[in-house]
């Protein structure tokens, strides 16, 4: 079976043109485009709509840097344990911490500046993120990848959190 990056005829890793995926994406789409097969046979059409089903999953993929990390990580066989561990670096640990207690001050404040700020730690954590993640993944080192991985997962998610909060105390 061919991965998402042989569909678009990408190399493997993380780093991709972004324009070049763009490109291939609408030449698969404009292969499967149901137009194509109007007076295809029933079969037919349906492997269409499955490539083109295909094609969408392995765009959206491919496109969001924390699913392509997710994704080079389990083609190269490093199951990510995103259920069953946990353990983080301290140092990590104790950021989430002091993340956590400037939400809950800035909530309880109301302080649109402080989360204004802490939107801007976590959109420099995410950079830093992907970088190290760049790296660990274009050089094969998928393990460290996963223990990253597993970090912005936390960050994406908590960016989340701030959203949420941000729209409480802007109502």
């Amino acid at each position: 079976m061919k991965t998402h990056f042989d569909l678009f005829q990408l190399p493997q890793r993380f780093e991709i043109d972004l324009a070049a995926l763009d490109r291939a994406y609408h030449e698969v789409q404009n292969q499967a485009h149901p137009d194509r097969f109007a007076s295809a046979s029933s079969a037919e059409k349906r492997v269409a709509m499955q490539w083109a089903t295909r094609a969408n999953e392995a765009y959206q993929t491919l496109k969001n840097p924390l699913a392509r990390a997710k994704y080079l990580c389990e083609l190269n066989g490093v199951d990510l344990q995103v259920e069953s561990n946990t353990a983080m670096p301290p140092a990590f640990l104790m950021q989430q911490m002091e993340w956590r207690e400037a939400l809950e001050d800035a909530h309880a404040a109301k302080d649109i500046g402080a989360l204004e700020s802490l939107e801007g730690e976590l959109l420099a954590a995410r950079k830093a993120e992907v970088a190290g993640l760049a790296a660990q993944l274009d050089t094969g080192d998928f393990h460290a990848a996963a223990l990253g991985v597993r970090r912005m997962m936390f960050v994406e998610k908590f960016e989340d959190e701030v959203a949420r909060v941000f729209d409480l105390v802007s109502d």
